[in-house]
């Protein structure tokens, strides 16, 4: 289990019929209500070429929304370099960056989530990044991690 303490930082953004959420304990609450794993996306919007591309061809379509819905809570954890963040924002991205050892974007993680006196605990169920073949290969891959580590 990684442990990490985390701020409130902002609410969340709907894309469609997609949450995304950027405040990790936000989406902690909707996970432990609706029983569904974090599915947490590192990303740099707004300069890693691979991060966009993922967006456009999975993270966006109607196939990957639909699935998401159903499957997981998404959490977004930007590493902007030009779109400006509060420091809390940082701070959370960066001490989550840091506890899932994340070297490099995209890379997803999905984990299960417990908040405990200021301590988020998180248990990872696994990992990818960019996926080539469009949202049928990327689900592919995490509907593995979901349905075998659950």
């Amino acid at each position: 289990m990684l442990m990490v303490h985390s701020q409130s930082t902002s609410s969340a953004k709907q894309e469609g019929n997609s949450i995304w959420y950027t405040d990790v304990k936000e989406a902690m609450v909707v996970s432990a209500t609706k029983n569904k794993p974090l599915l947490l996306f590192f990303t740099g919007s707004d300069w890693c070429g691979w991060c966009i591309k993922l967006q456009t061809e999975v993270l966006k379509t109607p196939e990957f929304k639909k699935w998401a819905a159903e499957n997981v809570v998404l959490v977004e954890l930007d590493f902007p370099r030009k779109n400006l963040q509060t420091p809390e924002m940082q701070n959370q991205n960066a001490q989550i960056m840091q506890a899932f050892g994340v070297q490099g974007f995209p890379t997803i993680h999905i984990a299960k989530a417990v908040q405990k006196e200021g301590q988020v605990n998180f248990q990872g169920l696994g990992s990818t990044g960019y996926v080539p073949g469009g949202p049928t290969a990327f689900l592919e891959v995490t509907d593995g991690i979901i349905h075998t580590k659950q």
